[in-house]
């Protein structure tokens, strides 16, 4: 009998590992075809880099505002109903940004949007937390691998499906429809209310002393993500004059080189320590981007958003590893610090690179995540404490 509870425990594991990957996956696509979109939403209402950075301001300040507020849902009504229904929330609303005839009416859509997405990536995220626990063994890291599959696909089908689709409404609506056929099959696997009260006491945390540079840390990482999936497609195809089937390639080769380092990342990290693997991260992704944006043409430009990927692939597993074994510190509270401080910088970093862009030129202002990259290298030992025994030093 105990062992085919055992049994039946670890199935429902595996299935409902398989449902939160597919949230993830779903949402990476989702806004890796946003990101091929952007350069045609701009360029239909004419917009600066500037404006567009207010624009897409307007969807991080949608997500602030959303996001505390997910936790006091997840605690009633559970990580796994919360997830579901943000998700369709969410794609339900991916095509207003897209066919907005205004500027006004673009900022609206994009903070309804933005609310949205933000429950939705806490919830799943909190969700993930929870079937890892069950399942005993780290799984966190190939949850953003799928993500980043997600975004791999999003953004490299978004050329093609504007130009079979006829226009960027009807691509997106095709998406969205797919998106959701996909989440209506795999969402009942999500174990339903198990997990309602297992999330009690989560909420907003101060970072303190020991989780203050982890932190910052991963806000910079996570500010360069949003940078790649904001700016890429404008930047190879404004900047540096690549066909609108090229847009979305920036953001595809990142997400793929991301997704790449993410599903190997548990292997090197075994093998190489954490402090090696962030530092060597850091470089690679410094190096590789800074290459691209001084070479300033479509393919070295690709490249060098691909070097990005995977560098910057394993920093935010290991920073919440190293979070959660901050001496002294409760590793929950530990963890929603730096977690905080580091989708903050996700969502401040696109509209601070469309500023930037404004008072100089778009490929200096990407320069910011090759500075990132060089923060996280020379820090790198702060995540020492990840591995517990101190292997990589």
């Amino acid at each position: 009998m105990m062992d085919q509870r055992t049994a039946l425990g670890e199935a429902q594991g595996r299935r409902a590992r398989g449902a939160v990957g597919v949230l993830f996956l779903t949402n990476g696509m989702a806004l890796g075809l946003w990101s091929a979109l952007i350069p045609g939403v701009k360029q239909g209402l004419a917009l600066s880099e500037g404006r567009l950075g207010i624009a897409l301001l307007a969807m991080a300040i949608g997500a602030l505002v959303a996001m505390p507020l997910t936790g006091v849902l997840v605690a009633r009504f559970g990580s796994a109903m919360v997830g579901r229904c943000a998700a369709l929330v969410f794609f339900a609303v991916l095509p207003l940004p897209v066919i907005a005839p205004s500027l006004p009416l673009l900022v609206a859509a994009l903070i309804v949007l933005g609310g949205a997405n933000g429950v939705l990536d806490v919830a799943m995220n909190a969700h993930g937390v929870l079937v890892e626990g069950r399942l005993g063994r780290p799984v966190m890291s190939s949850f953003h691998g799928m993500f980043s599959l997600g975004g791999l696909i999003g953004a490299g089908v978004g050329g093609g499906l504007l130009v079979w689709a006829g226009g960027p409404a009807l691509a997106l609506g095709l998406a969205c429809v797919a998106a959701l056929a996909v989440l209506a099959g795999w969402g009942r696997l999500l174990p339903a209310s198990a997990d309602i009260g297992s999330h009690a006491g989560a909420g907003f945390a101060l970072p303190r002393r020991g989780t203050l540079v982890l932190g910052l840390l991963a806000f910079a990482v996570l500010m360069s993500e949003g940078a790649m999936l904001d700016w890429s497609a404008v930047h190879l195809r404004e900047s540096l004059g690549a066909g609108a089937a090229l847009g979305g390639a920036g953001y595809a080769a990142f997400s793929a080189a991301m997704a790449v380092g993410r599903f190997s990342g548990d292997a090197l990290r075994r093998r190489l320590g954490s402090v090696v693997l962030t530092r060597g991260g850091g470089v690679i992704a410094a190096v590789g981007l800074g290459a691209g944006l001084m070479v300033g043409t479509p393919g070295a430009m690709i490249a060098g958003f691909a070097c990005a990927g995977i560098g910057f692939a394993n920093m935010v597993p290991v920073l919440f590893g190293a979070a959660g074994r901050v001496p002294g510190a409760a590793p929950a509270t530990s963890i929603t610090a730096v977690a905080t401080l580091g989708y903050a910088g996700f969502l401040v970093g696109p509209p601070l690179i469309g500023a930037v862009a404004e008072a100089t030129r778009l490929g200096q202002a990407l320069g910011l995540a090759v500075l990132a990259g060089l923060l996280v290298a020379l820090a790198a030992g702060v995540t020492r404490v990840a591995d517990g025994d101190g292997k990589g030093a």
